[in-house]
């Protein structure tokens, strides 16, 4: 596992952004929006000065909705999904990321009961296929988060959306948090957590670490976000997991506020990682 998370940099230098990864002890990065496929120079040193202080690439955030209602947006936000695998296979970044995004008008990534449709399952096929045969990469990933808003919430149907999808590039981007959207599965999420890296372990590619709380005292079905290791996901069990998957995999921490709560859960999966077995070899954590 290579960890990694905010490092709160505002620059634009690559040394000051690797060197800020190895004084937290992070083996992993996000692509920061500073670099640009506008400007190639800046992208090749980048890459250059991650790789000499061996931090990886994990992600290109590609945070859009390419399957929304009004086909125009839609195809601007398919081209700009394109623009960010180039930049992820240029950096040979693990993965570009997105969502599968939304048939709301409201938000980019909300719940909408055509998000359950066959048809949205089809139009978001066809989409991932479209933007792989664009750049046809063979060093980086193309992969959707996990969510709770869409079909993409469990193993089993992220399976069929890539066997549909029917491209060696297609990877998974496992958040487990992003699956928990009803009780049964939260106070049992130890046991989902086996059942998903059993039926997904061979095609993850990234995931995100968090932690996430039920609310007891409502009468619908709420979840809040909480600091790792202070809610009810059960990180022991997700470690063991983890440790059994390449040490490569990135891990990243993420919708923290402050340093302080990311350096908190930071030192929560260093506890759980060590529990599980693991130990800090260079950047990355393995058994």
């Amino acid at each position: 596992m290579r960890l990694g998370g905010n490092v709160f940099y505002d620059g634009r230098d690559a040394k000051e952004y690797a060197l800020l990864h190895v004084e937290k002890g992070f083996g992993a990065a996000l692509c920061p929006d500073w670099i640009s496929p506008d400007n190639p120079g800046e992208v090749r040193e980048f890459k250059k000065i991650m790789q000499e202080y061996d931090i990886r690439i994990a992600e290109v955030g590609a945070w859009c909705n390419p399957l929304h209602p009004d086909k125009k947006v839609a195809e601007e936000k398919l081209q700009f999904m394109i623009k960010r695998l180039e930049l992820a296979e240029e950096l040979e970044a693990c993965t570009c990321v997105n969502i599968l995004g939304t048939k709301q008008r409201g938000t980019w990534f909300g719940a909408d009961k055509e998000c359950y449709s066959e048809q949205f399952f089809e139009e978001a096929v066809a989409v991932s296929q479209r933007i792989i045969d664009a750049v046809k990469p063979t060093k980086t990933k193309l992969s959707f988060e996990m969510m709770p808003y869409c079909f993409l919430d469990s193993p089993q149907e992220y399976l069929r959306f890539l066997e549909a999808v029917d491209r060696e590039v297609a990877g998974v981007h496992l958040d487990i948090c992003n699956t928990m959207n009803n009780p049964r599965r939260f106070y049992n999420n130890g046991e989902f957590i086996r059942e998903t890296f059993g039926l997904l372990k061979d095609k993850i590619v990234t995931m995100h670490l968090k932690d996430i709380a039920l609310r007891t005292d409502e009468l619908t079905v709420m979840f809040d976000e909480v600091l790792l290791g202070t809610g009810g996901i059960d990180y022991p069990v997700l470690m063991e997991e983890i440790a059994k998957l390449p040490a490569d995999t990135p891990a990243m921490l993420e919708h923290l506020k402050t340093e302080e709560e990311y350096d908190k859960a930071a030192e929560a999966v260093i506890r759980f990682a060590e529990g599980a077995g693991m130990k800090k070899k260079g950047s990355r954590w393995s058994v």
